[in-house]
C-alpha cells in the first residue's frame, strides 16, 4: 500500500507501467466537476467516480475487499474518508470464494489499522492489500482507479 499527495505522484511512476497514464489523467481532470459513473480511461485503465454518504466501519468491514486483477488507486476527491487496511496475509476468514467477474475476495476479518484521506490525497491498493473504504460521516467525492496488472 502506497498514501501520498498528487503532488507526489510522479514518485510512483516506475511502479506500474500504466501508473504514469493513471496519473497524467487525474492531473487533466477537473476534479469537483467530474460526474459519478464508470469510463475506461485506456486499455488497462478504467475509472469510477463516485460522491456518496460515508459509511460505518461496521458497514464498511462487511465488504472487507482485495482484488486479484488490479490494483486500485483510490483518490480523495473532497471529503474526510477512512478506510480500514490489513495485509492480505493475516486474513484467515474468507467471505466467500473469489469474484471472478468482479475482480473481488471478500473477507470477514476485521483491519489492522484505519488511516484518513483528504482532498487530493490517495491510496494504491496492491492485491495483497485488504481494504475498506468509505467510512466516514459527511459526504465523501472520489475517483478509484483500476490498473490492470
Amino acid at each position: 500500500m502506497i498514501i501520498d499527495t498528487l503532488q507526489n505522484a510522479s514518485k510512483y511512476f516506475n511502479v506500474h507501467p500504466l501508473f504514469e497514464k493513471a496519473f497524467q489523467y487525474i492531473q487533466q481532470q477537473d476534479l469537483n466537476a467530474l460526474e459519478v459513473g464508470k469510463s475506461d480511461i485506456s486499455e488497462g485503465l478504467k475509472s469510477i467516480i463516485s460522491d456518496a454518504p460515508g459509511k460505518t466501519a461496521e458497514v464498511s468491514t462487511s465488504k472487507f475487499e482485495c482484488h486479484n486483477k488490479n490494483i486500485d488507486i483510490q483518490l480523495c476527491i473532497r471529503g474526510v474518508e477512512t478506510i480500514g487496511w490489513k495485509p492480505r496475509h493475516k486474513c484467515v476468514t474468507p467471505n466467500g470464494d473469489f469474484n471472478e467477474e468482479k475482480d473481488v475476495q471478500l473477507y470477514h476479518d476485521q483491519p489492522d489499522m484505519y488511516f484518513q484521506l483528504t482532498d487530493h490525497q490517495f491510496a494504491i491498493f496492491f492485491p495483497e492489500d485488504v481494504h475498506a473504504p468509505m467510512i466516514g460521516d459527511g459526504q465523501i467525492k472520489k475517483m478509484v482507479i483500476k490498473v490492470k496488472i
